[in-house]
């Protein structure tokens, strides 16, 4: 035993002999974050300390090593490169001067691992702020001061984390500025998120398009945002990850809302804009738990825009297109049924024959100018009217947001009086529900009390869709000649390759003006059309 410590012993003699012989020594900053290395001068100010330090001692730095990153950990970028210098010099009696022991780790074992680290490779540490000794007394002072440091990171995150919740509680983002918003200063509000356009316009018209039902799958919105040139791809080829696309539609910070469950903040209104109504919110996440669909088909494009939509007269089977070649290289276009039990099974139709037929029948839908009066004018009776009952229906979701809230405080009450786990998950829960009923009832109060736009405004896309869905789709892009097909007709139209298109089943707008068009019109005797009483 005494010989190992007579080992010992000659070695610290010999690595201190080699210290006073080079008196060399290498520099290690730290700070926590990149913002404080670009906005703060800590880096400069602890340098400048070791190299005051160090001409004091009559060292000589040779290298300097910086990290901006936590102290939690050993994996730095900056201390692995000093680790691996001193590796190279081991033998030579290096030491490594630190401002703090703060700077070197903010953990008690990440400090004694790096401690034990900088021996085997043959360094000494030192410190303008401590004497780092291999005495009781001085390892007793390193424990304390290393205990002490691990106590201020874990009491400023604790603070950090608390003063993130409280502003979520307020109703204020804290977390990184998702895609489609910023952060601005704005006067009495600080840091607060704003539209980042035009990717926010992108996105908003993405949101509402599923939740209309224009984009009928996650893989439509996926090809809608991909052809979008200023909107942001995940991957090199020009695509976006299938998560980016359910992370997107699922979160509620679009919808002008907060809610961090880890942070037990529940759901509460947002300081910021909302791209989309909540209304809409939640309308997509009805259609995400919803019945599945199977996802569009790639090979559906404009080229064949009726693709799917028109069915064989034959087997009632969706039609499905292809370009053909002839004999000279040439390519046409055609339609054809794939139903391999069908009489009609892979008898083309030429693409200009049945689209034009089917053009033909989506301009017999446009009304008359008197006809399409007579529609305005119902349209103003029927607003006029739905003014009336909007005043009714905004008192009812006051009344009924009112109640949520009074429910949501008894449940509160309820809740500090509970012992049993199971009984406040319970209350929590309802809680939820409840804040999100009342964040309803709100939203919905405020878009019904008071319309917007004119009647006019309003019911301008309709009337120009109703007075000819024709100059629409000759006009629009693949998704919008789909929704002209969604909203003009009911079920999908057939179509006989000798006869043409049957009969289609149109939407009720169009069915109304049709019968009404229809009808026979004649004078009306004197007497009324009941018999004269003798």
């Amino acid at each position: 035993m005494s010989r190992v410590r007579e080992n010992e012993s000659m070695a610290r003699q010999t690595l201190d002999q080699a210290f006073e012989a080079h008196l060399k020594a290498v520099a290690y900053g730290r700070v926590s974050s990149t913002k404080q290395r670009t906005q703060g001068d800590g880096l400069n100010s602890q340098e400048s300390r070791c190299r005051e330090y160090a001409r004091y001692k009559g060292y000589e730095i040779v290298e300097v090593f910086q990290d901006d990153t936590t102290g939690q950990v050993m994996d730095r970028p900056g201390m692995k490169a000093m680790l691996e210098f001193l590796r190279k010099k081991k033998g030579e009696g290096y030491i490594v001067i630190i401002d703090d022991i703060s700077r070197l780790a903010r953990n008690i074992e990440t400090h004694f691992q790096l401690r034990k680290t900088l021996k085997q490779v043959g360094a000494k540490l030192e410190s303008p702020s401590i004497e780092f000794g291999e005495d009781s007394d001085a390892i007793l002072v390193e424990n304390l001061l290393a205990s002490v440091s691990q106590h201020q990171a874990q009491k400023n995150g604790e603070q950090t984390i608390n003063r993130m919740r409280g502003r979520a509680m307020n109703g204020y983002y804290v977390f990184k500025a998702v895609i489609g918003y910023r952060f601005e200063r704005v006067p009495g509000h600080g840091k607060l998120l704003v539209r980042d356009e035009p990717i926010a316009s992108i996105i908003q018209e993405a949101l509402e398009g599923y939740a209309s039902g224009r984009f009928q799958t996650q893989v439509e919105v996926k090809r809608f945002l991909e052809a979008q040139e200023a909107y942001p791809k995940d991957l090199p080829n020009g695509e976006i990850r299938n998560q980016r696309i359910y992370e997107l539609l699922t979160r509620v910070l679009y919808a002008g809302y907060i809610e961090v469950p880890n942070w037990n903040v529940p759901l509460r209104e947002g300081k910021h804009e909302g791209l989309i109504s909540y209304t809409t919110f939640q309308k997509i996440q009805d259609r995400l738990t919803g019945t599945a669909k199977a996802p569009a088909r790639k090979d559906i494009n404009a080229d064949f825009p009726l693709r799917g939509f028109i069915l064989c007269d034959d087997c009632q089977k969706p039609l499905t297109a292809c370009w053909s070649k002839s004999k000279t290289g040439t390519k046409h276009p055609y339609y054809l049924c794939p139903n391999k039990a069908c009489v009609s099974y892979r008898k083309s139709i030429r693409r200009d024959v049945l689209e034009a037929d089917f053009e033909a029948l989506l301009k017999g839908l446009q009304p008359t100018k008197g006809l399409f009066k007579v529609a305005k004018a119902m349209f103003h009776d029927a607003w006029e009217m739905r003014l009336t009952q909007a005043s009714e229906a905004a008192k009812s979701f006051q009344k009924r947001a009112k109640d949520a809230e009074a429910k949501i405080e008894q449940l509160m009450d309820r809740i500090v009086d509970a012992t049993s786990d199971s009984l406040i998950k319970a209350y929590e829960g309802r809680i939820t529900k409840l804040e999100q009923e009342r964040a309803l009832c709100r939203e919905q109060e405020q878009q019904i009390a008071r319309p917007k736009h004119t009647m006019e405004e309003s019911f301008e896309l309709a009337l120009t869709f109703l007075s000819s869905p024709w100059k629409i789709w000759e006009n629009a892009d693949l998704a919008w000649k789909k929704t002209v097909l969604r909203l003009a007709f009911a079920t999908p139209v057939s179509y006989s390759r000798n006869e043409g298109v049957r009969t289609p089943i149109l939407t009720f707008p169009f069915k109304a003006l049709e019968g009404f068009s229809g009808c026979e019109n004649r004078m009306a005797h004197r007497g009324g059309f009941e018999p004269p009483t003798p």
